[in-house]
């Protein structure tokens, strides 16, 4: 039986992790003081700089990938809201995709740094030229869309997983019109309701859909993942 990853062993692959203390400052938060005191002593940060990924989210794709099989070679990817690309680095590598042959095409209206085999459009993917800029350049459908969108936060709690939430509502809006059958969608949500309408549509459209939460997700995190795998197409959808 495999195991399931925990924290500890993620951690384990650095060669030691380094703690850091941040000195009290004026004009400097307790707030702010204490999450980056965090930031900079999370394992996945550390391990993040070693493997050179561009954050430590690489780990979440990762961590769902080794569990559900999503990513393969030679699919085709979409990554919306890609930057700073750390999830374009992790499907690149795992469906061969080149700069000469790209399986992975990311899109972002925030400029970031190119990743190999990773072409990324400077556009926002709601954009109506989006779905044909990202076919042109991807060589046709997706067999997966990805997202890791998050809203800006606001600090008030209810507030920011609406504006996560509605991210998502129209990522999957995007997946559905673009996906090819027997596709799969995955994207993050956050605990807090409000999302029936959103599950019954990915219900009506993929043949299985749950939540997950992967070990590089911090435990104090809101943030789950909603996967949804095997693309019914689009004839086979519901009229309204």
């Amino acid at each position: 039986m495999t195991k399931k990853p925990t924290k500890p062993e993620v951690a384990a692959g650095a060669t030691r992790v380094m703690r850091t203390k941040i000195k009290k400052k004026r004009g400097l938060k307790e707030s702010s003081r204490r999450w980056l005191e965090r930031h900079m002593n999370d394992p996945y940060v550390q391990r993040s700089k070693a493997d050179g990924y561009r954050s430590r989210a690489a780990y979440k794709l990762i961590e769902i990938d080794d569990k559900h099989h999503l990513l393969k070679p030679g699919m085709k990817i979409i990554d919306l809201g890609a930057a700073p690309g750390g999830w374009c680095q992790v499907a690149a590598a795992r469906t061969g995709s080149t700069a000469e042959n790209p399986h992975v095409v990311g899109i972002d209206y925030l400029e970031m740094d190119a990743v190999p085999g990773a072409p990324v459009l400077l556009m926002d993917f709601l954009d109506d030229a989006a779905p044909q800029r990202l076919s042109e350049t991807l060589g046709g459908a997706p067999d997966v869309v990805l997202s890791d969108m998050a809203a800006p936060t606001t600090g008030h709690r209810r507030t920011d997983h609406i504006r996560t939430m509605h991210l998502c509502e129209v990522a999957a809006d995007f997946a559905i019109s673009v996906l090819k059958p027997g596709g799969h969608f995955l994207a993050k949500t956050f605990q807090g309701g409000t999302e029936a309408e959103l599950l019954n549509l990915l219900k009506q459209n993929f043949r299985s859909v749950h939540h997950v939460k992967p070990p590089a997700s911090r435990d104090e995190s809101a943030e789950l993942y909603l996967l949804a795998k095997d693309f019914k197409g689009r004839a086979a959808a519901d009229p309204s």
